[in-house]
């Protein structure tokens, strides 16, 4: 049972603070305390301030750490990441002076206790920005931070190789470094190092002090590979400086790596009546007669659209048409009729014992179930009569009902937020654990940038209170600015610009933008079509272009989806519209699925599905490197995973290389950097087409010809020794 949300709520430890519904800014969670002072006395000139007086934020450390990633405004809203996933964490670390500094990335889990401290990596030397990826095991609000610190080994060992050569204080550069590094094999009685590492540092330190070695041989030892090994394992760390601790929301892996199959229920099973003449809804437990074969293909959720009775008022015909004829079913997204409202099922497909047969069945295929939620109403919705303060009332008296001028829905009654927020705060949240409660763990919300962020940020942090496992999917096709705020808010996954980016500079550009920094707050799901959107790629196109838009957007994103229909190249569009002709919005769509089997796209699906699961590098969402091409119709691009950041504990590398150009034979050269995959540089490493099982030797230039009506692409693994 859920409270009222204009209450007070029980909040566990360490929860970002929440505000009421009513409350249009949200409180920014406290990284660490403030240092602030009184109004100073007024002074003749800026130059007489106290500078203490002027510090607004925690005070620099004595060693800076700054511009710390993934951070967004200052830790007001967490940075994500899923079980499992190697996330990366960057800042810039720098002193005064020019003794050397080094840098930790330290993660803490949900209790406050340290979880991995990661050593950073310079990852642009002479900018002084330091990377790490850190790899949280369960879920919950985690926080990290950044540790900044000067190294005294690699400032003694840089001053004295260049000293000890030049022949320049020889005894007092082997003295200094002696006692540095008894200092740091002295922590082994500390527990701060094993005791093999204090045993190869107090060698080093006998060698320095073996006044009968050369002096260049008594610094070997000292700068030796072992004593780095040791130190790099257990560094010697003087003036540590830490940033403040950011939050980190950890999901479970669904939230990041998943396949999604939409379907419209009524028209799986709908069938014609001879009698009425007219189509007969399918239902519930017909349209879960197509579970297996959805299954068979490899998806891990099967996606509702919804499923709430439809209004009769101003009920649209098909393709859009203003005026419904008889047997027009209308559009599942006006909601709401005499059978009720968000809370009810469409008396044509069922009750809920048929709702839940289908989550079961589901469930026994290894498929979780995803419900549409569309927060808008038909003008026979239940809530029109009982909360009309709820909906926008023009001069006139009338409802205002839906617009995209030109556009005009006139059997939608879009919701008002601001007149009683309280109310429909609660009612949503209310519906939610309506459906909840019937099993669904995804919801994919319709268009919710026409909604307040701050309701958002409220209701799905109260669902994520009680039922962390409850993914949201953003149907939001608007401005950046938008789309990227609503994931900052609590939004899992994004429906993204993928759907039209077509050219090789759109594509590569896009994959790059994505897995970019952009990830640590916005998951984006590529969808090749959906049922309100056939781009003009694919529009009138054949098998081989939607073999390649299904191959990117498998391997672009770890999230993918496709709409039910995608197996039979549903390409027509409706004249003047980028879209579907006789759209399965305003009418049933029976199909016959035994064509599919003709035209080779499920078997495509299915194949594509098997290769994602098979290798971790594809799960991942940050680890997206874009590689040069000759050919301006091919992209190319990688994943590559760390063996010790992958399940398996084997490195896992994938090269996509696809063909844009459907028509045509596309031939020319891939760049590859070997290395950075650990692979050697100059090759040859042995190269496994998973797509079509064939082999090959792979070097740092490859050559590639795709001919479309055999293949859409190479999907190679590299093999790692």
């Amino acid at each position: 049972m859920t409270s009222s949300p204009a209450g007070p709520r029980r909040r566990p430890a360490k929860t970002p603070a929440r505000t009421s519904p009513a409350s249009s800014s949200a409180t920014p969670r406290s990284t660490a305390p403030a240092t602030t002072a009184a109004a100073p006395e007024p002074a003749p000139a800026p130059a007489a301030v106290p500078v203490a007086q002027v510090v607004v934020g925690p005070p620099i450390g004595r060693i800076p750490v700054v511009d710390v990633f993934p951070v967004a405004e200052a830790g007001r809203f967490p940075a994500k990441a899923v079980v499992g996933e190697a996330f990366p964490v960057r800042a810039t670390v720098f002193r005064e002076g020019h003794d050397a500094v080094a840098a930790t990335a330290v993660l803490l889990d949900p209790d406050g206790r340290v979880h991995q401290c990661a050593p950073m990596v310079d990852v642009a030397p002479g900018l002084d920005r330091y990377e790490a990826r850190l790899q949280p095991d369960r879920t919950g609000l985690w926080s990290f931070r950044v540790e900044g610190w000067s190294d005294p080994y690699a400032t003694w060992a840089h001053d004295a190789s260049i000293k000890v050569e030049a022949g320049i204080d020889v005894e007092l550069m082997l003295a200094e470094g002696a006692r540095l590094l008894a200092r740091a094999a002295d922590r082994a009685g500390e527990d701060a190092m094993s005791e093999h590492g204090a045993q190869t540092l107090r060698e080093a330190v006998a060698a320095l002090r073996d006044t009968h070695r050369f002096p260049g041989e008594r610094l070997a030892w000292a700068l030796s590979p072992h004593v780095r090994e040791a130190l790099a394992r257990e560094p010697l760390r003087d003036q540590v400086s830490a940033s403040p601790e950011y939050p980190l929301v950890v999901d479970r892996p669904l939230a990041l790596y998943g396949s999604w199959y939409e379907l419209f229920p009524r028209s799986h099973g709908a069938v014609w009546d001879d009698r009425a003449q007219e189509w007969r809804s399918g239902t519930l437990r017909t349209a879960a007669e197509q579970i297996p074969r959805i299954a068979a293909m490899g998806f891990d959720v099967v996606y509702l659209t919804p499923v709430h009775p439809i209004g009769v008022t101003n009920r649209k015909g098909r393709n859009n048409s203003l005026g419904a004829l008889p047997g027009d079913p209308g559009s599942p997204y006006a909601i709401g009729s005499k059978d009720g409202g968000h809370d009810a099922i469409e008396p044509t497909l069922g009750t809920f014992d048929d709702f839940d047969a289908f989550v079961a069945r589901a469930r026994e295929h290894g498929m979780e179930v995803a419900l549409d939620i569309a927060l808008q109403c038909s003008p026979d919705h239940p809530w029109v009569a009982e909360h009309p303060e709820w909906f926008t009332t023009r001069v006139d008296g009338s409802i205002a009902y839906a617009e995209n001028p030109p556009k005009k829905y006139q059997d939608i009654y879009p919701l008002n937020f601001d007149n009683d927020p309280a109310g429909l705060y609660a009612e949503v949240r209310r519906v939610l654990q309506v459906w909840i409660d019937h099993g669904v763990t995804l919801f994919r919300v319709d268009n919710p940038h026409t909604k307040p962020l701050d309701f958002w940020q409220w209701l799905l942090a109260d669902v994520a209170k009680d039922h962390p496992d409850v993914i949201f999917l953003s149907e939001a096709f608007t401005r950046p600015a938008m789309m990227q705020t609503l994931a900052k808010v609590g939004f899992h996954q994004s429906y993204t610009y993928f759907t039209w980016r077509h050219t090789k500079s759109e594509v590569s550009e896009y994959l790059a933008e994505v897995s970019g920094d952009q990830g640590a707050w916005m998951r984006p799901a590529f969808w090749p079509t959906t049922h309100d959107i056939l781009p003009p790629y694919l529009q009138g196109a054949g098998g081989q272009t939607w073999a390649v838009r299904a191959v990117l957007a498998a391997f672009g994103s770890p999230t993918w989806g496709i709409y039910s229909g995608y197996e039979l190249l549903e390409n027509v569009p409706r004249p003047g519209a980028d879209e579907q002709i006789d759209n399965e919005k305003y009418e049933l769509k029976p199909r016959d699925w035994s064509l599919a089997d003709h035209l080779g796209i499920a078997d495509l699906l299915a194949r594509l599905n098997q290769i994602r699961r098979e290798h971790p590098a594809l799960q991942q969402l940050r680890n997206l490197r874009v590689h040069p091409t000759s050919d301006d119709a091919t992209v190319a691009f990688s994943r590559h995973l760390a063996a010790e950041h992958s399940p398996t504990g084997r490195a896992s590398t994938v090269v996509v290389v696809v063909s844009l150009d459907p028509w045509n034979v596309r031939e020319g050269m891939v760049d590859l950097d070997l290395a950075a995959f650990g692979l050697p540089p100059h090759g040859p490493v042995a190269a496994h087409d998973v797509l079509r099982d064939e082999h090959y030797e792979w070097g740092p230039q490859v050559y590639v010809r795709i001919d479309p009506a055999e293949r859409p692409a190479h999907v190679v693994v590299l093999e790692h020794a």
